[in-house]
């Protein structure tokens, strides 16, 4: 009889351990439980430590067996849980490793293109014939247009942020008028595209302004289109180390 009971305890603790091999895992996965409340694993851990118990040695047994099952299996469950934030840890570390990289790369493409145009911009220095603009005025006025603004307000913008460069303002005038009316329009020309590029920045100590009235025009009398030509105000970037003004042919 002792032999048959011994028999019976030892199959029904291999039982037990059969059902909670099979069902702890399959609970692994669930939502991560609060400390201090219940898990899955724990419950079913307890229940069948009670039946264990309850089948090995009566009630006391029950009772034993179902504090040890709940315990085997709460201590389960937080090693699953353990796991879980691990790996999801491990996820978020390789996505924030990944997004470090893809802006590191960012970067290396804006100081490449960085480089490219700041080496594009010293080519273009080397020829300083390239760098400049002619503003032009309507007939007997000394106005800077609307369209002139922009483009010299960036070319300010340029000869401001170069401690070395200088700039060289020269107005003109078309033939009609008496030489001193159009050396003193030309002039007032030159003054009004100085200042548009002292409100962009640039030092008046660093800018020279001539005036050349009608003297420098080139044009057949009655030409109108021409006459359009001369009625101009020419600006030009020069380099502190150089002694020859830029000019455009």
């Amino acid at each position: 009889m002792q032999i048959l009971t011994s028999k019976r305890r030892a199959a029904a603790l291999t039982v037990a351990w059969m059902v909670a091999a099979a069902v702890l895992p399959a609970q692994a996965a669930d939502s991560p439980d609060e400390r201090g409340q219940g898990s899955k694993q724990s419950d079913i851990g307890a229940v069948t430590g009670i039946a264990l118990g309850a089948l090995v040695a009566g009630p006391l047994g029950a009772v034993a067996g179902g504090a040890a099952g709940a315990l085997l299996g709460d201590r389960y469950h937080r090693q699953a849980q353990a796991s879980a934030q691990l790996h999801d840890s491990l996820g978020k570390s390789e996505a924030e490793r990944a997004r470090l990289e893809q802006n590191v790369a960012q970067l290396d493409r804006s100081l490449s293109g960085s480089r490219a145009a700041a080496a594009k911009l010293d080519e273009t220095l080397g020829h300083t014939d390239e760098v400049g603009l002619d503003v032009s005025f309507r007939t007997d006025d000394d106005s800077v247009l609307t369209q002139s603004m922009s483009p010299l307000l960036k070319l300010g913008a340029l000869v401001a942020s170069m401690p070395q460069a200088r700039v060289r303002i020269d107005g003109y005038a078309d033939p009609r008028g008496s030489d001193a009316w159009n050396d003193d329009l030309s002039l007032r020309r030159a003054q009004s595209v100085a200042a548009v590029m002292a409100a962009a920045g640039v030092p008046r100590e660093r800018m020279s302004i001539e005036a050349h009235g009608k003297h420098a025009a080139d044009c057949a009398d009655g030409d109108l289109d021409s006459y359009a030509l001369e009625r101009r105000v020419t600006v030009r970037l020069q380099l502190a180390d150089s002694e020859q003004v830029a000019r455009r042919d």
